[in-house]
């Protein structure tokens, strides 16, 4: 299973959206190195929402439930449907994540305009921690 970071401006989209949709297709990366990392996606795999901007922080796991396909708006890039998990009982503020010696490594803090990023599974369970579950809990 693949583990992964969705970041969303709040202007654009939210979690409360994405919860009260039930279901969203992930469009508009422009960036490359995003769309390789979507490319990589398996139905199945998780992922947290982070809300970047004001309050920067993980708010919700989602679930990949459709594999990536062309964007119709431009093929070079793709789509991937998603839909929500559950919000975490406790958002993890970057502060925090930029903090902890553990997540050092993480595209999160190394490379903040990234806007789709894999995540190990040591990591995972470290932010999942962090958010108030276990691994098992998702």
């Amino acid at each position: 299973m693949g583990y992964w970071i969705f970041k969303a401006e709040p202007d654009d989209y939210t979690f409360d959206e994405l919860l009260a949709e039930g279901e969203a297709e992930w469009d508009g990366v422009r960036n490359h190195q995003a769309a390789r990392n979507m490319r990589a996606m398996r139905t199945g795999d998780l992922a947290l929402f982070y809300r970047s901007v004001k309050k920067p922080a993980l708010v919700g796991l989602v679930r990949i439930v459709r594999e990536a396909w062309p964007d119709p708006d431009d093929p070079r890039f793709v789509r991937v449907a998603v839909a929500p998990v559950r919000r975490l009982p406790r958002e993890v503020p970057l502060a925090e994540i930029r903090s902890d010696p553990r997540l050092a490594h993480l595209a999160l803090v190394r490379q903040p305009r990234l806007s789709v990023m894999p995540l190990d599974e040591a990591a995972w369970r470290i932010l999942l921690e962090k958010a108030g579950l276990r691994p098992e809990d998702p």
